[in-house]
């Protein structure tokens, strides 16, 4: 992955269902603020508003990341019982149903607050 250029390339390089979950997230990013700035950042799929890093996610072998920071995470933590957290991540299980819903209002939050 470290010749990744764009979130296209990072995409590209998972299994067809992996990358249909990558681009559900990626399209509720997007739509969440028109202003964001896609980029590769260390490898990793990056939006900036401002200069700002807002949300990043990576996929790995058995879950999908999002890196809304701790303030999104703490928001929300009441309705990430069922998720492995920690300061700066959730972790969706790719054995379980994404909850794309969920994505959107902690995207939202996070770049909108």
């Amino acid at each position: 992955m470290q010749d990744t250029k764009t979130i296209d390339d990072y995409i590209s390089g998972f299994p067809s269902d992996v990358q249909i979950i990558l681009q559900k997230i990626r399209k509720i990013i997007i739509e969440s603020n028109p202003d964001l700035v896609e980029i590769i950042n260390y490898w990793v799929p990056t939006f900036k508003l401002n200069w700002k890093n807002m949300v990043h996610f990576w996929a790995f072998k058995k879950h999908i990341s999002i890196f809304p920071w701790p303030e999104a995470i703490e928001h929300f933590s009441t309705r990430l019982w069922q998720y492995k957290i920690s300061k700066w991540t959730i972790q969706f299980s790719l054995d379980k149903e994404i909850p794309y819903d969920l994505i959107w209002e902690i995207v939202r939050y996070k770049i909108n607050p």
